[in-house]
């Protein structure tokens, strides 16, 4: 049996080739050479049989798969806001301007007016205290380790007290408890799973007992027969025996959406008012990069700034100047949902999503326009369903076929399917985005049409 493995090629021999086609003056030899050897085995891996394409389009395909990057920029058509496999909160043009102008030298901890050392947390602690009337404000690399700096720096030693129905997963299998663990304080259960009185939290207290920890249940629904203690009574019955109570509200809403049909996620500004120390997420609700945000009394945060734990998880350069540059635009509630992407999206008026999604289907042969619904993501306003109009492709398109090509585009689409067919929401499509996407779809038809 003749195996046709035996007849590949040399790698001295394809660099000939690669070299007469002028990629030795594109590349350097040693990515020409590794791409020869990957495209060796993958005619190995096909027994022996030479690449399709030819051996120097092969080469040339390989070396073009090591010179792309790995994290790249997704259009976004799926409907769900806060994607978290896409990055949630798209970043304002404002805060991607701050980010890029700080990735030089800047005045990251230099006061500039005496010459002195700063602190990082100086550009956005007075903007944070501005908007959410809280005494102090610090920053970290995310909310859970805003939560860990917490428990740790005030709860270490000691007990929290937690209600049963609060004990939520926050994402990729960890879980609040584990968190808890690693903060060095001894979790102390209450209530049942769909009921947690005042009283419950009272026959808790010991003379262990540092923290009442409450947590905002954003990423599901408890409905029926339920009950839960609310926050100011929490706080009146914990601060007259000297215990903190921190709120976890989770995605950072600064701005009541209320009026355009989303409720269900507590205002930032009403748990500080409340006299919690509250932790939330920068990219989510608020719009922001990835960071978590600790607000609270001037005391406790003092010293959670003293915490070793502190400077481990410090925010770098970029991401304090993106998320100042997004607190500034919350100077002026109609400013920030104007120009804060998330909030655009989610109180984008269904008129105009009409429009976009009719422009968008007048340039797709065989599209139609269709009612859908988007949703918010980032464990969010869970259930809730946004009114949206969707561009369905053409029903004879194997859909599954269609969302793979849609993501080996370039830039990659990601979309979704309802009913057996691949949908667009305009809601998640930025500006400037039209016209790629159709593009995607034009090479998506050569694909499964043919020419």
């Amino acid at each position: 049996m003749n195996d046709l493995r035996r007849s590949l090629p040399a790698v001295s021999r394809l660099l000939e080739e690669a070299k007469s086609a002028g990629l030795l003056d594109r590349h350097s030899r040693a990515l020409v050479v590794q791409a020869i050897r990957s495209s060796l085995a993958e005619a190995r891996a096909a027994r022996g049989e030479p690449p399709a394409e030819g051996w120097v389009a092969a080469i040339e395909r390989h070396l073009a798969q090591r010179h792309r990057r790995s994290l790249r920029p997704a259009i976004n058509a799926t409907g769900v806001v806060l994607h978290t496999n896409l990055g949630r909160a798209p970043l304002a043009l404002a805060a991607r301007s701050a980010m890029a102008d700080a990735l030089g030298y800047c005045s990251l901890e230099l006061d500039l007016e005496t010459g002195e050392r700063g602190s990082r947390q100086t550009h956005t602690a007075s903007l944070l205290r501005e908007i959410t009337g809280a005494e102090a404000a610090l920053v970290v690399v995310n909310a859970a380790a805003a939560l860990l700096l917490v428990c740790n720096t005030l709860g270490e030693g000691g007990e929290t007290i937690v209600s049963r129905g609060e004990l939520v997963e926050i994402g990729d299998a960890f879980r609040l408890p584990e968190i808890l663990q690693k903060s060095g304080t001894s979790l102390v259960e209450v209530g049942t799973t769909n009921r947690t009185r005042l009283r419950d939290y009272q026959l808790a207290i010991s003379p262990r007992t540092k923290i009442a920890l409450k947590v905002h249940r954003s990423n599901f629904r408890l409905t029926g027969f339920t009950s839960e203690s609310s926050l100011a009574d929490l706080v009146g019955l914990m601060k007259e025996r000297g215990i903190y109570v921190v709120h976890d509200v989770g995605s950072g809403l600064l701005i009541d959406l209320a009026p355009f049909g989303l409720k269900g996620e507590p205002l930032v500004q009403e748990s500080v008012a409340a006299g919690a120390i509250v932790v939330f997420s920068g990219d989510k609700l608020l719009g922001g990069p990835q960071a978590g945000i600790v607000l609270g009394p001037q005391e406790p945060l003092y010293k959670m700034a003293r915490n070793p734990l502190f400077r481990a998880l410090r925010p770098d350069k970029s991401i304090i100047a993106a998320l100042e540059a997004t607190l500034r635009l919350y100077r002026d509630p109609a400013t920030a949902l104007r120009e804060i992407p998330t909030l655009a999206m989610l109180t984008a008026d269904l008129r105009v999503l009409k429009r976009r999604a009719r422009k968008l289907a007048r340039k797709i042969e065989g599209a139609e326009v269709i009612p859908g619904s988007s949703s918010v993501g980032g464990g969010s306003f869970p259930e809730t369903e946004l009114p949206t109009v969707l561009v369905a492709l053409p029903q004879a398109w194997p859909a599954q076929q269609v969302l793979a090509l849609l993501r080996k585009n370039e830039p990659p689409v990601i979309a979704r399917i309802e009913n057996d067919r691949v949908v667009l929401d305009p809601r998640t499509i930025m500006d400037g985005e039209l016209a790629p996407v159709v593009e995607a779809v034009r090479r998506v038809r050569a694909e499964v049409e043919g020419p």
